[in-house]
């Protein structure tokens, strides 16, 4: 076995992620991951607005894929959590939310693009901190501010003695730790996953090409694993989406709430 061409092998990493930019605007250069944002929302606002242009009683499979999509978000996610009596005003915003990352993610296995965009965690944070004001927004308007911080970091039922421990403790994980949670559990399972991707893919090819010998055997079986990989990222890219939606809900309903 060639071990010279076995330590040769450069194992993929975080500057595999950082890609230069492919064209500019104004000087200023546009990078896959700006780009792809851009067309995710282009897709999402392309697929509702055809599935909802010729409605009718009888729908085509187009409409009927709209209003499956549609219904999906606003009966599991917006309804039941946030309650019948407030969810209504948050299903445009949670379903885009939801088909907006879901398209993103998708991208990371779509032939010609294959790059997950969260897998940037610039990408994800602001997004994170989009919802981080939507949700503080919401409680600040219903309850005004000190009501609303009253709310999320004075717990009920606690001796005024706790308050001292549990006052900051609450409202560092209410209003600082949620965001960062919210946008790292999505950039983390974007970036692991399509760096275990790459790292199977090429490193199957370079047992190949390179190690020879027994590379011969164990390079096809790499490459499996990298196909079998593929297939649980769809999984992993749909429930992320969900997630990330389902927890804007949450903090939403929480929020909204009068008691903590």
């Amino acid at each position: 076995m060639n071990v010279i061409g076995a330590q040769d092998f450069v194992a993929p990493g975080p500057g595999n992620f950082e890609l230069p930019g492919f064209f500019e605007i104004a000087g200023h250069p546009v990078t896959k991951p700006m780009f792809q944002l851009v067309l995710a929302a282009i897709v999402v606002f392309a697929f509702f607005f055809l599935a909802a242009r010729k409605r009718a009683m009888v729908p085509g499979r187009l409409q009927y894929a709209g209003e499956g999509a549609y219904g999906m978000v606003r009966n599991s996610v917006a309804r039941d959590i946030i309650g019948s009596h407030d969810f209504q005003k948050f299903v445009p915003y949670l379903v885009t939310l939801f088909f907006f990352i879901l398209v993103n993610n998708l991208f990371a296995s779509f032939p010609g693009i294959q790059f997950p965009t969260f897998s940037r965690a610039s990408m994800a944070y602001a997004l994170a901190g989009m919802s981080w004001l939507v949700y503080n927004w919401v409680g600040v308007r219903k309850h005004g501010l000190v009501g609303y911080l009253k709310l999320q970091c004075v717990p009920t039922g606690v001796s005024p003695i706790m308050y001292p421990l549990l006052i900051p403790l609450e409202f560092f994980s209410n209003l600082v730790v949620r965001p960062v949670t919210l946008a790292l559990r999505l950039f983390a399972n974007m970036f692991a996953g399509h760096l275990l991707l790459m790292l199977f893919a090429t490193g199957g090819l370079h047992l190949i090409t390179e190690v020879g010998g027994i590379g011969y055997a164990v390079g096809p079986v790499a490459w499996v694993l990298a196909i079998l990989i593929s297939f649980l990222e769809l999984l992993v890219q749909f429930l992320q989406a969900y997630v990330f939606t389902l927890l804007n809900a949450m903090y939403i309903s929480g929020a909204l709430a009068d008691e903590h």
